[in-house]
This record gives structure tokens, C-alpha cells and sequence, in this order.
């Protein structure tokens, strides 16, 4: 089946066709850069990752941009408590998220634009929305004129009037209807500017995205993606200010995450329920938290618990064994009858893995067929000790296949050279309990095996011999 998507902009799922064939523009709201992102945030940077993955395992050119906002108030108020420059905290934290999103698995961008780098395009773009009368100054600020633009409300379905009644809004006597929203700020003293036609100051959180997607994408985007909560004011006020400014529909799909929840609540930093990304690493296998991340549809809200990601660790611990089962069986096995229960199992897995993908993005049901090939796989490999080798490399290609989009097994990894010099210390120490069982000196193959088990590293003694592979 071909590719669906809800698109919240028409409420509906809908057959994904790009704009041009084979090439997709897909921009994703990436993170401000004032602190760690939080494990809640990680959910829209691992999952529209994975939804990457399979547009192009799929076939598709896919153009990936993933912005920094590095210059708004919060940027400025945290670098104002650490004593540093704005410019200062970006650098720390944007090397900080590189950090956390390699470990969880998150691959580069095509592009990762910052806002401060891309003012030109920025003052470009509302000098723009000036000229066709969709925006005013004021004493230096430039506000976009809402009732100029007579769609706005349309991508979270409210009318202006249902939206300022429920809005908070800080009341300003200057703007012609209080839901205008600011696409230059004049620059107040100590803050950073830049210089545009209405004076120093600097862009509007909004109008960043607007430009630099724009610049990347093109004027029309296939895909705009992010966490819900961005869905108004953020997205709404891109659309209002894009189509402004070109003249021409902004997005094609906009795709949204539903919420990370902690105790039924919302996790966000502003009500303090909140653990970073780096936090949780210190406690979670990073491939568990990714396996965690995509064991819920991304439109369905997700809770954060202790013993859902106990859970998500004993899950990739099933996926990592049966893949070295299947690796030892490849080399290891001789060439016996066809299995044909297995090979059907596989094919129906491999069907049922593309289609739940397919069929917007479901990576629960795609993980659920994925454990009917490795239930399949790992009883034909207990009742055989011959192998249909055909069928174990169908396996293995489903394997690659599952790990290439959703990252889960950790087979595309490169490897540390520092790991590769402690994993001959730890055969050596595997010889070296071998030897003293072989001897009978159980207290030293004990020992060792104690030793192994504290850095990690857990003993399988199976009659083709000792394998090690590390915890979670």
C-alpha cells in the first residue's frame, strides 16, 4: 500500500503525494537552545527521524531540515543568569542536543539552520508581508495584522473570536487586534540586535521558521512536523505570516505528536515535571528509550514511567538476543530442509511491518509484527539444529530492515575504537574462565564472570561455547 499521513490541516488521513515525484521537503521544528532538551521533546526529534528513515527506504529524496532557535527571550533571559553571551549558550547546548540525539539514534539533518545566521532572509520576508499589507510598525516593532489575513484559525479550526477568548494575551494598546503577533521586536537595552529598515532589534520566534524553511524547502513544503503544543500559536502564526508573504499555500501535510505525559500530566519544563534526554540516558539503554519513544502511534499521547521503559529495555534485550541467535546460526548451522512455517511467518511479518508503517506511520503495529518474526525466527532455531539458510537471511534482511527506519536493534552504530580495544580485554577474560572451568577452579571462573557482570557485560554459555554481549 502507498504512504498515508494525517494531515491535520484537513482533519483526515490522506494518500502522501510530494509535490515533486520522488524528492519530499520535510521541516521539523527543532529545539531552543537555552538547556538539555527534555525527554519529552525527544519524541517528535526520534520519531519524524524514523518517519525519514522510511521515506527513504522507501525511494524518496528527502530534504530534512531541522532548525536551532538560538535568539529569543528565553535564550536571553538564561544567558542573562549565566552571566555569558546568547551566542555563548547556543554553542553549549546546540553541541549538547548533537550529543543526546547521536546517542539516541537521531541522524543529522540535511540541514540545521540557526536563526541568527539567516537575518538577511528573515527582514527579507517581512519587509515582504509589509508590502502586501498583511503587517505594521510600530515604535520599531512589526506586528503581523491578523484580520488582514482571513484564514487564520483554520489549522487549529478556531475563529478569531473563539481564539482571543481563549487565549492569554498580554494586552497592548499599539496593536490593531490583540492576536497580532510580533515578527520584529525592537531592541531593548542589553539585548543582542541586528539592523533592519524599522531600527535595531531581532526576529520574532515565528517568522525564524517561516524563513529559513523557505529558503530550504521552497515556498510550498511537503511536510511540516512537530510536537502538538506547537500547533497554535506557532504553526498557526507560520502559515499566516508564509502565505503572506508568497502569495502560495505554505504546507502540504502538517504532521503533530501527541503530548509526553508524566502522571496524566503534560511533561514540560515550565511545571517542573520534566527529565532531560542526558538525565535519562544515566538510567535507560539509549536504545531503549528510542524502542519506548515508538511503542505508541505518535498521534496518541504517551506516559513516561519507570516501568514502561523497564519494559522497553526487556524488549530490545528480545530483539538484540534473537539477532545474535540468528547471527550464529548463518555462520554456524549446515544447510537443512526448507521451513516453510518459518518462511511464510517471515513474509506475512515483513507485509505486516510495511503496511502498519504505511498506514500513517504506525510504529506500534509495525514493532508488533516485527515480534512475530523473532517469535518465528527463534523457535525454528530451538527445534532445528539444521538451518534453511534462505529463510534465516530473509530474517536477517527483515532485521536490517526494522533497524534502518526505526533504530532499534543498534546494528548501524559505528563502532568506538575504545570499545574495540575493551572488548579484546573482555575475551581474554571469556579464555581465561574457560580455562579455569576447564581446570575445575570454580572460584576463579566465578570471579571473572563477577568481574564481567560489573562492567556490564553478560556471559551466554551455550554448547557451541561462551558468547558475551553487553547490558542495556
Amino acid at each position: 500500500m502507498a504512504l498515508t499521513l494525517f494531515n491535520d490541516l484537513t482533519k483526515r488521513k490522506e494518500p502522501f503525494v510530494p509535490l515533486q515525484p520522488g524528492k519530499v521537503t520535510f521541516y521539523v521544528c527543532g529545539p531552543t537552545v537555552y538547556d538539555f532538551f527534555h525527554i519529552g521533546n525527544a519524541r517528535p526529534f526520534i520519531v519524524f527521524d524514523a518517519l525519514r528513515r522510511h521515506m527513504e527506504q522507501s525511494g524518496y529524496e528527502v530534504t530534512y531540515v531541522q532548525n536551532f532557535t538560538d535568539i529569543d527571550d528565553k535564550m536571553i533571559h538564561r544567558a542573562r543568569e549565566l552571566g555569558i553571551s546568547v551566542s555563548e549558550l547556543a554553542s553549549r547546548f546546540i553541541q549538547a542536543y548533537e550529543e543526546d540525539a547521536k546517542a539516541l539514534g537521531i541522524r543529522p539533518a540535511t540541514v540545521h539552520p540557526k536563526a541568527t545566521e539567516h537575518i538577511p532572509e528573515i527582514v527579507t520576508m517581512i519587509s515582504e508581508i509589509i508590502r502586501r499589507g498583511h503587517a505594521y510598525a510600530v515604535e520599531g516593532d512589526v506586528y503581523f495584522d491578523v484580520l488582514s489575513f482571513p484564514s487564520y484559525g483554520r489549522l487549529i479550526s478556531q475563529s478569531l473570536d473563539e481564539l482571543q477568548s481563549g487565549a492569554r494575551i498580554d494586552v497592548d494598546p499599539r496593536k490593531k487586534h490583540p492576536l497580532d503577533f510580533a515578527l520584529w521586536k525592537a531592541q531593548k537595552p542589553g539585548e543582542p540586535s541586528w539592523e533592519s529598515p524599522w531600527g535595531p532589534g531581532r526576529p520574532g520566534w515565528h517568522i525564524e521558521c517561516s524563513a529559513m524553511s523557505s529558503k530550504y524547502c521552497g515556498e510550498t513544503l511537503d511536510i511540516h512536523a512537530g510536537g502538538s503544543d506547537l500547533i497554535f500559536p506557532h504553526h498557526e502564526n507560520e502559515i499566516a505570516q508564509s502565505e503572506a508573504a508568497s502569495g502560495k499555500a505554505f504546507v502540504r501535510y502538517w504532521i503533530h505528536n501527541a503530548f509526553l505525559l508524566i502522571d496524566a500530566e503534560k511533561m514540560s519544563k515550565s511545571l517542573g515535571n520534566f527529565m532531560t534526554a542526558r538525565e535519562a540516558r544515566r538510567h535507560f539503554s539509549p536504545l531503549a528509550i528510542r524502542f519506548f519513544m515508538l511503542g505508541a502511534h505518535y498521534r496518541s499521547p504517551l506516559n513516561f514511567s519507570e516501568e514502561a521503559l523497564k519494559q522497553a529495555t526487556a524488549a530490545v534485550e528480545r530483539l538484540q538476543s534473537s539477532w545474535r541467535e540468528l547471527s550464529e546460526a548463518r555462520k554456524s548451522r549446515p544447510e537443512g530442509q526448507p521451513q516453510e512455517e518459518l518462511r511464510q511467518a517471515l513474509a506475512a511479518a515483513r507485509r505486516r511491518f510495511c503496511e502498519a508503517l504505511d498506514d500513517d506511520f504506525n510504529t506500534a503495529g509495525a514493532l508488533g509484527a516485527l515480534f512475530e518474526a523473532v517469535k518465528a525466527v527463534n523457535s525454528a532455531l530451538k527445534d532445528n539444529r539444521e538451518g534453511d539458510l534462505d529463510a534465516l537471511q530473509q530474517a536477517e534482511e527483515l532485521y536490517r530492515l526494522a533497524d534502518a527506519i526505526l533504530g532499534v536493534f543498534g546494528l548501524d552504530r559505528p563502532e568506538d575504537p575504545a570499545a574495540a580495544e575493551d572488548a579484546a580485554q573482555i575475551d581474554a577474560l571469556v579464555e581465561r574462565r574457560l580455562l579455569a572451568r576447564k581446570n575445575k577452579d570454580f572460584a576463579e571462573a566465578d570471579r571473572i564472570r563477577h568481574e564481567l557482570g560489573s562492567r556490564g557485560i553478560v556471559l551466554e554459555d551455550t554448547p557451541g561455547g561462551t558468547r558475551w554481549h553487553r547490558a542495556l
